[in-house]
């Protein structure tokens, strides 16, 4: 007898992903790639792309590879102008590349490494909204989630600059969710939690990484924001609730 497939929650969208090469952003996309979405890939390094492109081939989905850094503002808006040229529409934006910087005395981190910090953490994700909110509010049900951090509602020492930026982060999205409340868009912030990546691994390197759950563990909470039927924005969504259902 064949096997029936499930019913693809994300059939026929697309969606965006940033720092999409390894980590959260990889399991994100290859997620929404099981679920139907065709995902636009978004990272500087075009081996991880490429990478993931191989994953996603393998299990029946389709990916558009982007290499770019997403500091550079002009690309973005570039994106944006090549997104509604071929698709015109995005129906899901998954901000999520980040910068942990340097963990420091404030006096201490270089200014290259803060003003860094502030270009990828903040100034890069509004330059996403600049550029992909119209293709957004083309869509039938446009999803912005941003990825967070429980340092930006922390005081913690020797975080100042990612905790700044995070906390930076959580403000602009907030304000771009009022300014959606009355449109089919909704916008949300995700904070993962203690999350096996790279930048943990630079944040804790004395860590055993096996107490701390993988990237796929998120894979169905950033999903549930993605789809249509999600009712939530300018929402502060804790993944540690979104584990434990």
């Amino acid at each position: 007898m064949r096997a029936v497939r499930k019913t693809m929650r994300l059939q026929g969208r697309i969606a965006l992903v940033t720092g999409a090469s390894r980590g959260l952003g990889a399991a994100a996309a290859l997620a929404y790639a099981k679920e139907g979405a065709h995902c636009v890939l978004v990272a500087r390094t075009v081996g991880g792309l490429e990478a993931v492109d191989d994953q996603i081939k393998a299990v029946g989905g389709s990916a558009t590879l982007v290499p770019l850094d997403i500091t550079d503002g002009p690309g973005i808006d570039r994106l944006g102008a090549a997104l509604y040229e071929r698709f015109g529409k995005l129906d899901i934006l998954l901000g999520n590349a980040a910068l942990l910087g340097q963990l420091s005395p404030i006096g201490h981190i270089e200014p290259d490494v803060f003003e860094r910090v502030m270009a990828v953490n903040v100034t890069a994700n509004w330059r996403l909204i600049r550029s992909l909110d119209p293709l957004l509010r083309r869509s039938d049900s446009g999803r912005a989630i941003f990825v967070t951090s429980g340092i930006s509602r922390s005081i913690v020492p020797y975080w100042s600059a990612y905790a700044a930026s995070k906390a930076a982060l959580d403000m602009m999205v907030g304000v771009y969710a009022a300014e959606c409340a009355h449109t089919s868009v909704k916008v949300n912030l995700y904070n993962p939690g203690p999350t096996r990546t790279k930048m943990r691994k630079e944040a804790f390197p004395g860590e055993d990484p096996e107490t701390v759950p993988l990237p796929e563990a998120h894979a169905e909470a950033l999903i549930q924001l993605a789809l249509p039927s999600c009712t939530l924005n300018g929402e502060w969504v804790a993944g540690d609730q979104a584990l434990a259902g």
